[in-house]
């Protein structure tokens, strides 16, 4: 019986992929909360446009979400602000907790949300949508890129014929600060609803409708990752290719959802 009851669980896996699936489950059972988000998210987006400057226009706008990481936020904003690229904005998003002491630097705007929602969703949308930009990039604050990030990826997608979203790899490192490997794993749309090898620490993209994240309140046991569920959404209307240069050093931090990744 168990045999029986199982086989058509097994038949959708391989018809359509378990992440996929699970996705699908997660907005079914997590759609209430997911309208309240947004809700909240759209009232920040008004009340941080109404309260403060905007953000300076560039070609590229790099989204830092963070909550009390101050150390780790400001080695993250130096990594994003010593880009070879300079023609960006960096803006730091705070989920509720208040801001710390940033570096001084006029491609910089930091924003606080008005309470704490410990979603990585909406605290990334908000920075998005303050923005304005050709490209958006994506930073958590406790990840740093090399310098060559955005020089690499914008390489990429201004070539002629080019696509709309590229991933760099990833340097995976400890705590201790040693390089536990390297993630680098070409875009493959069918393999990734399947495979969790999508982050969006290496992520650039043209910034269109769809990239947006989801609002659903994601613990650590519902799967798959908000950063998954982003770039293959937006893979169903825009290209997205991988770039197999290490850009990213990927902290493996056990205070945070680690995904243990195949490729």
């Amino acid at each position: 019986m168990r045999r029986v009851v199982r086989a058509p669980w097994e038949l959708l896996k391989g018809a359509f992929g378990w992440l996929v699936l699970f996705e699908l489950r997660n907005k079914v059972l997590l759609a209430p909360s997911a309208l309240r988000l947004r809700r909240f998210e759209s009232a920040e987006v008004r009340r941080l446009a109404a309260t403060t400057a905007p953000p300076p226009t560039a070609l590229v706008a790099t989204v830092i979400a963070t909550h009390r990481r101050p150390d780790a936020l400001r080695a993250a904003v130096r990594s994003a602000l010593a880009q070879t690229v300079r023609d960006q904005v960096v803006i730091v998003v705070d989920d509720g907790a208040g801001l710390p002491d940033l570096p001084d630097d006029p491609r910089l705007f930091a924003v606080s949300l008005a309470r704490n929602t410990a979603v990585a969703g909406v605290v990334r949308n908000v920075g998005i949508r303050l923005t304005r930009s050709r490209y958006v990039a994506f930073l958590d604050d406790d990840n740093l890129w090399e310098p060559d990030h955005l020089e690499r990826a914008l390489a990429v997608l201004d070539s002629p014929g080019g696509p709309d979203g590229v991933y760099t790899a990833l340097r995976r490192v400890l705590p201790d600060g040693t390089e536990r490997d390297t993630l680098s794993v070409p875009f493959d749309r069918h393999r990734a609803a399947r495979e969790s090898f999508l982050d969006t620490n290496a992520f650039v993209a043209r910034r269109t409708d769809t990239l947006h994240f989801s609002r659903l309140r994601r613990t650590p046991k519902v799967l798959p990752r908000e950063d998954w569920e982003l770039v293959h959404r937006y893979s169903r209307a825009h290209e997205v290719r991988h770039v197999p240069q290490a850009t990213v050093r990927y902290l493996v931090n056990p205070a945070s959802y680690y995904t243990t990744w195949s490729g």
